[in-house]
């Protein structure tokens, strides 16, 4: 059990996100919650528990969270990086609107919250983890399931994954991410074992304990996790 420890958590009203907040919660951990409107979303109250409303895309909303973290808890143990927005469509066909839309949810959602963990993480001096959710689709492309854009903003989440490990391994600050392939969310729809390879679909705890692992892996850094029924090592 993680008594006292602080994860904050992005994109966290439904779904996988939910999903990785309740983890969390149940294995004692402080919890602070975030998304556009958390606070309709149906949480119980905890002490354990802190919910901020707002766009994790703006500089204000990151900061309100990290302020929340460190008043209402006295730390910033680590983070999950679960906001992210998603659609499947031809790459001409992708608005300029769409386009800021991504970079706004997937990567300044990213930059904004990290930035702020990073500097309390190194005033705490005792390390701590940062876990994303990116996706299998920036690898491994699939046929019929156009995504460019969005898998765009995804591979640069394990680039910055894989950079953040390196240079911050000496203060014991850890960088991993989790790439789900088909996962039972309202983002995905159709019929989705024939998009994986084992012919099943993964369920937003399926990926909660993927982040639950990786946080507690005390020596894993520079990982991404697939979580994707064997989609990324290769056709089928």
């Amino acid at each position: 059990m993680a008594i006292g420890k602080t994860v904050i958590i992005t994109g966290a009203s439904q779904g996988i996100g939910a999903a990785i907040v309740q983890s969390f919660l149940e294995r004692s951990y402080n919890v602070v919650a975030t998304s556009r409107s958390i606070s309709k979303a149906g949480y119980v109250a905890s002490p354990n528990l802190a919910l901020v409303d707002g766009d994790i895309g703006r500089a204000e909303t990151a900061e309100e969270v990290a302020k929340t973290a460190i008043e209402t808890f006295g730390s910033i143990d680590h983070v999950v990086n679960n906001a992210g927005i998603y659609s499947s469509k031809p790459f001409t066909e992708y608005t300029a609107e769409e386009l800021r839309a991504f970079v706004s949810t997937n990567l300044d959602g990213f930059v904004f919250i990290t930035q702020l963990a990073v500097r309390q993480l190194l005033a705490q001096g005792r390390g701590g983890s940062v876990t994303s959710i990116s996706a299998s689709l920036a690898d491994n492309p699939i046929a019929g399931v156009p995504a460019s854009v969005p898998m765009m903003t995804k591979g640069g989440i394990d680039a910055i994954t894989l950079s953040l490990a390196n240079e911050y391994a000496k203060a014991r600050i850890r960088f991993n991410a989790v790439a789900p392939g088909v996962v039972d969310t309202p983002l995905h729809k159709g019929n989705l074992q024939t998009r994986s390879p084992m012919g099943t679909v993964s369920g937003p705890k399926d990926i909660a304990d993927a982040v639950v692992y990786l946080t507690e892996a005390g020596h894993v850094t520079g990982e991404v996790l697939h979580v994707d029924d064997g989609a990324h090592v290769g056709q089928w």
